[in-house]
């Protein structure tokens, strides 16, 4: 009897334990509450940054930031937040694994390459305060990646922006990434292999043990057939970049990739490069869903592209609206899109947007559908030579906070979608003090369901240096999605890069627990 009590309550324990960690760790569903339990500020938080750029005239800037406000410290200390530069590992013949363009031995090349620590391990734009930014800069041409982690009261709503503008060249462009966190799979439609185009992968490892990753490529006709992307083994605390168009004899204007670690975990984002439509980043996508929102097309856009797939087991079919400040419309022509399962569809909007800023709403056909589906745009700015090119992934709603770092005097624009009919959105933004000076200044905006809203944001009275912006909604608001471009020309050319704004995760649910006594009668 006193074994079989005992066995019992090992099982109510770990039972507790598992549920307890499940709820920790999900992300939030909503911004509701379940009764019974509470909403707390995370204790730490890890970012990573790719290697930025190998440009001889590519200069980058990083901006760090961290809510004021947000949590105190834990156990009354003040806690940390900073990047360290990580290895890279180089593949023989600089192919996969390096950034010479060539091509190598793909993904197995970098596998089997040499691992170069890095020069220096300062950190890099350690905070000291919260509510204020840090910022950095570096024009070197092997700037390494960033590994970082933050705790204590810098923690909650750590973000990190990496800009960098490139002069000249086939890479030429101004390329923006908010630091990615760590994960186990990715998914990034509008991928290329084809020939006008160099999409790097870059995987990082955060970790003291080493992870082992994916990479499966999918086409117009499924999978696109090679062994190359498996088992790419990312040392610790290391990044490995693979050229995609190594993993693939076939070469494929538009795809979808799909990055996952086997083992361990690791941060990851594209660097694409096209030969007219200069260069930036592709964040990961949200992840799949039945329906997907995909903010920020910019008003003056020349030309937009969307890359779709429905990853699952059926095919997806999709309500296509663009979503705009009078209300949602159906763009002439596609008034619905069916994604096959397996297979990325690529569909070009030309100039959907006519002159009115708008974000794309993707939604099931049929009410009843859950096929989950992922997308991404690819947006152009400019005509002729003088053009350029930014990505838009679907993204994750604001549900408590959004931040947006590397914000200037001019060029920033905020965009803000209400996706469901008769659900307005009331946003708080508020723009943080500079990272020279300045007071923080705060503004509520209100979206009516259904449409989007473009803003200039507000600035700090008193600018100096550069400015984070925090988004958030009031309670009662109808989801909403978030994103910001910023807008750099350069000698001619309407350089700009868009970044999503998904919540920022700073807070989780933690349940409430209590002694149930009853699981240990029979």
């Amino acid at each position: 009897m006193k074994r079989t009590m005992m066995s019992l309550i090992g099982v109510a324990v770990a039972l507790a334990a598992v549920t307890g960690v499940a709820a920790v760790a999900a992300p939030d569903g909503g911004r509701d509450a379940p009764r019974g339990s509470s909403r707390l500020p995370v204790q730490r938080s890890a970012l990573l940054c790719p290697a930025p750029t190998s440009s001889e005239v590519g200069e980058t800037a990083y901006t760090a930031f961290a809510p004021k406000g947000a949590a105190a410290g834990a156990d009354g200390k003040k806690g940390t937040a900073e990047l360290r530069p990580a290895g890279t590992v180089r593949a023989a013949g600089d192919g996969a694994g390096g950034k010479g363009g060539k091509k190598g031995k793909g993904a197995a090349d970098a596998a089997a390459g040499q691992t170069v620590a890095p020069r220096d391990t300062k950190p890099v734009v350690p905070l000291q305060e919260a509510g204020k930014p840090v910022i950095a800069t570096t024009d070197k041409p092997d700037a390494p990646a960033l590994v970082g982690s933050a705790d204590g009261m810098f923690a909650p709503g750590w973000t990190v922006q990496q800009t960098t503008s490139v002069a000249a060249g086939a890479g030429r462009g101004l390329l923006g990434l908010s630091c990615t966190t760590p994960d186990t799979t990715f998914w990034f439609p509008g991928v290329s292999t084809a020939t006008d185009r160099q999409d790097y992968v870059h995987l990082t490892n955060p970790d003291g043990v080493p992870a082992v990753v994916d990479l499966e490529l999918h086409g117009k006709d499924g999978s696109l057939a090679g062994s190359a992307g498996e088992d790419i083994s990312v040392p610790p605390h290391t990044t490995v970049p693979v050229l995609l168009s190594t993993l693939t004899t076939t070469p494929t204007t538009n795809a979808s990739l799909h990055v996952v670690a086997r083992e361990g975990r690791v941060g990851a984002a594209v660097q694409a490069s096209d030969g007219k439509l200069g260069s930036d980043w592709l964040p990961p996508a949200a992840d799949p869903a039945p329906g997907v929102v995909l903010p920020g097309i910019p008003k003056d856009a020349t030309s937009v592209r969307l890359v779709a797939l429905a990853p699952g087991e059926s095919d997806a079919d999709l309500k296509v609206q663009l979503a705009t400040p009078t209300g949602l419309i159906t763009p002439a022509g596609l008034e619905s899109l069916h994604l096959k399962s397996g297979m990325t569809t690529a569909v070009d909007l030309k100039d959907l947007t006519k002159g009115e800023a708008g974000s794309l709403v993707l939604t099931p056909s049929d009410s009843d559908s859950k096929a989950p589906v992922t997308a991404a745009l690819r947006v152009t700015r400019g005509k002729g030579a003088k053009q350029e090119m930014a990505f838009i992934p679907a993204t994750r709603p604001v549900e408590k906070r959004a931040t947006a770092a590397d914000n200037r005097d001019h060029g920033s624009t905020l965009s803000l979608v209400a996706p469901e009919k008769g659900k307005d959105a009331k946003m708080k933004v508020t723009a943080s003090a500079g990272s020279g000076g300045g007071t923080p200044v705060s503004k509520t905006y209100t979206v009516k369901g259904g449409r989007s809203l473009d803003v200039e944001p507000p600035r700090p009275q008193g600018l100096k240096g550069t400015y984070a912006l925090t988004v958030e909604p009031e309670p009662g608001s109808g989801p909403v999605y978030a994103a910001r471009m910023l807008a750099r020309p350069q000698g001619g050319v309407p350089a700009f890069t868009v970044q999503p704004l998904p919540d920022d995760r700073g807070s989780v649910l933690v349940p409430a627990a209590g002694q149930d006594l009853s699981v240990l009668t029979d």
